[in-house]
């Protein structure tokens, strides 16, 4: 399992040190810091609905101009989400083909199985 987040987002620090106390393995991906791999960015964006992908309420979205929001919800907004990895939601997680966006209790619940 992959776990894709920002390394100094809150709830991508909960989720790792969850994820070892409930003792499921998992390789961490600073999409910052190592970057975000386009190819793996069109697959989330063919599997995962951008409502649920794209951070409408954070920081960094707010501050875009019309322009870019409008680019966000076009038919690519690779560019602007490899430009700012923190516009999309956190963490990612990613495990045989399947996503998994957020980390909530529903989220925790897969979790424990792709672990398992």
């Amino acid at each position: 399992m992959i776990m894709y987040g920002i390394k100094n987002c809150d709830t991508c620090r909960k989720a790792l040190k969850w994820l070892e106390a409930e003792g499921i393995s998992c390789q961490f991906h600073d999409m910052r810091g190592d970057g975000l791999p386009p190819e793996e960015l069109a697959q989330w964006l063919d599997s995962i609905d951008r409502a649920i992908l794209v951070n409408k309420r954070g920081t960094t979205y707010r501050q875009l101009d019309e322009a870019a929001k409008a680019a966000l919800d076009g038919d690519d907004p690779s560019a602007e989400i490899i430009a700012q990895p923190t516009l999309l939601k956190r963490p990612i997680f990613a495990h045989k083909g399947t996503y998994l966006v957020g980390f909530k209790e529903p989220e925790k619940e897969t979790l424990r199985k792709w672990g398992a």
